[in-house]
């Protein structure tokens, strides 16, 4: 046999294999020959965290974020507030999946706006409560696949689901701590309400919410907690 049908007789048998690869393997390799779930896995390569949508959410804050947070602690007063000293401003931290983030007060829902200072650390949603004062805090923040660089805060909140009722979580402002207990976790359709919480023992809750699955544009998770007095 010369080299030409050596040749010849190699891609018979290369062809021979992959298309036998091909016919037992469809149901595993199926998709590389679709390209509406190419484009979306390279969009969920290249967006792997997307926004909240701001628009489900505006109408469960309160009207304060125009207002300086200095003036808004004054307000809806609540004697019973358990804090800390802490040295650390502006700071959210989770004990439990490891996390201490810049909580960044944005000054608009525009979604852009929201995306930019997601790059930043959390996001303190306007028009929230402050934290001790009678009413909702919603903090959102980015989640990401198994596997994602640590870069920016892409990552965040990749672990929230691993919160279990009784956890804290804190906000650090003003030099004081604020000690949230975690009460409960609901997973939500993209676009649907936050839910609705009725708290138990205090009048202030805090709603973590981010992408579900991490780095999916599928639902959405939501952990609440009340305020530990």
């Amino acid at each position: 046999m010369d080299k030409k049908q050596a040749i010849k007789l190699a891609k018979i048998a290369a062809v021979l294999y992959m298309a036998s690869f091909l016919i037992f393997n469809w149901a595993e390799v199926s998709w590389i020959f679709n390209y509406k779930k190419i484009s979306s896995i390279i969009d969920d390569f290249l967006n792997p965290y997307p926004s909240i949508d701001a628009l489900a959410i505006n109408k469960y804050f309160y009207p304060n974020s125009s207002q300086d947070l200095k003036a808004i602690s004054q307000q809806n007063s609540n004697s019973e507030v358990k804090t800390a000293y802490t040295n650390k401003q502006n700071t959210l931290e989770i004990p439990k999946i490891n996390i201490s983030a810049p909580i960044i007060f944005s000054q608009s829902t525009d979604k852009d706006s929201l995306m930019k200072d997601l790059d930043s650390g959390v996001i303190y949603y306007p028009g929230s409560a402050y934290p001790g004062k009678d009413g909702q805090i919603i903090i959102l923040g980015h989640s990401a696949p198994v596997g994602w660089p640590k870069t920016k805060y892409e990552w965040v909140f990749s672990d929230l689901n691993n919160l279990e009722e009784g956890d804290r979580v804190l906000i650090d402002l003003n030099n004081k701590q604020y000690t949230y207990i975690v009460k409960k976790k609901t997973i939500i359709a993209k676009g649907a309400d936050v839910p609705q919480y009725q708290p138990l023992s205090s009048n202030s809750v805090l709603t973590l919410i981010s992408c579900w699955p991490p780095g999916k544009d599928y639902q959405r998770i939501a952990v609440q907690a009340e305020l530990e007095k």
